[in-house]
Parts: C-alpha cells; structure tokens; sequence
C-alpha cells in the first residue's frame, strides 16, 4: 500500500480481492479486536484497520489533540490509500462509529474516494448528542476507576493490567481518546452511501430512538440489525461479524447492497 502498513494495517490480504473492509481503531485501543475477523470474511475480501496516532506503529506520533484532527487523519489517509485499496466498506464501533460517519460525511461527495458503504456498530445516531453513559469514562476519573471500565468493555487485557508499564499506556491512551471525544460536535451531515447500523438487544448505551435517527442521517438505502449480546455482542458473534455486515455479502452475490 502506499500509505504506511503502521497506519492501514492490513490484517488480511487475499490474491483476488474484490473490496476491503476497513476497521477504525477503537477509541481506548488499536487493531487487536479487528484479528480474529480474518477467519470469517466473505471470498474475495481484504480486512485492514486504520490506527490512530499514538498508538501500535504510530506510537512515536503525538495524539490528536481534537476530534477535527483525528477525523482529518483518517480522512487524508483514505484518500492516499484509494488506489491500493479499491472498493472499501468502512466499519466504525462504538465512539468510532461516529469518527467512521463523520468521515464517510466529508467524503460523501467525493466518488473517487468514499467508501461504497458504511457500517455502523454500538452507536447512537450523533444528533442526539452524548448520553450521561457515553460520557463514560470522565477525564477526571482516578486511574483505578478507568481501568475498571476498560476492563468491563473488554479493552483492557490481563496481560496489560498485570504489567504496571503497559497499564500507564493504556491509561495515557484512553486519556487522549477522552479529550478527543469530548471536543465532537454534530455539525448536521448525512450520508448517501448505503448505511447499516448494528446494535446489540442488551446494550445499555444504546436509546430507544436510534433505529428512526439514524434513518434521518441516511439519504440512501438503510438497515438497522440488532444482534444478540451488549455492547460487543456476545463473544461469538463478535467473532463472526463480518458474516452480519451486509455490504459485503452483496458485493460478494452482485446483488444490491
């Protein structure tokens, strides 16, 4: 690829690629969730993930400093990536859900370079602004606090909460993310590219209304999927869930998406 490896990790690479997915890297961590997808891709389908400054290859960069300058990051390197990567889907969970909407939105008009469809996972719609529980972790919660909530959402292995030094980055990392995620603001985009949003039937995050906002913010074709499990489904399913991101099984058959 002509952008760096440490930026579009690719994670799966097949000799007749027809389309990739591209995964964003998690706010609070990197490209480690996006592995295990490698073994449940449709025929034809490359999976790479775009890590954010600051962290995995892209440690010695600084973190962005807002939400304006991570989702330009991401932009520009869709864009210089467009060539190596053909068609693209692009996946974005939880908070970056929104980084992957807020980006397809600045593409949108951009043929050359906007995905051919956008996934959205564990998000509400952003119109609706941040919930009490999104707001979660707070930048002034003690260290211990925030682990504990790194280790509910599953972002933080034992291997690193055992190891004092692996632990500080990751406290320093989700720190970054916090700033970052509290200087989002909704600015009234849409999108045209055909979006699917997935949310999980026991995720407590997620609103009543979100099936009818984000239909709002969809100026193409829409589907909302709602899966088993909370935020990250039940472990199987997160295994498995490119077998559920509907863009790619279309490409696959030829068929709409």
């Amino acid at each position: 690829m002509a952008v760096r490896n440490t930026t579009l990790v690719p994670l799966h690479r097949t000799s007749d690629a027809r389309r990739t997915l591209v995964g964003l890297s998690f706010f609070g961590g990197g490209t480690a969730p996006y592995q295990p997808w490698a073994d449940a891709l449709p025929a034809g389908t490359d999976l790479a993930v775009l890590c954010y400054p600051g962290r995995e290859g892209r440690f010695a960069e600084p973190f962005a400093r807002d939400w304006d300058e991570l989702a330009a990051d991401v932009t520009r390197t869709l864009r210089e990536a467009a060539d190596d990567l053909g068609p693209y889907v692009l996946f974005g969970h939880s908070m970056s859900g929104w980084m992957a909407f807020d980006v397809a939105a600045r593409l949108d008009g951009d043929a050359a370079h906007r995905p051919e469809a956008l996934v959205l996972s564990s998000c509400n719609a952003p119109d609706r602004g941040l919930t009490d529980n999104e707001r979660r972790p707070l930048p002034g919660d003690e260290d211990e606090r925030m682990l504990r909530w790194l280790e509910t959402h599953g972002l933080l292995p034992p291997h690193v909460r055992e190891h004092p030094g692996l632990t500080e980055l990751a406290l320093e990392l989700m720190r970054a993310d916090i700033a970052v995620r509290d200087t989002y603001a909704y600015d009234g985009a849409a999108v045209s590219v055909p979006l699917q949003v997935l949310t999980g039937d026991d995720d407590p995050l997620i609103s009543a209304d979100v099936t009818a906002r984000w239909r709002r913010l969809a100026r193409g074709p829409y589907r909302h999927d709602v899966l088993d499990g909370g935020h990250f489904y039940t472990p199987e399913i997160w295994r498995t869930l490119p077998s559920r991101i509907a863009p790619l099984h279309a490409a696959a058959t030829g068929s709409a998406p």
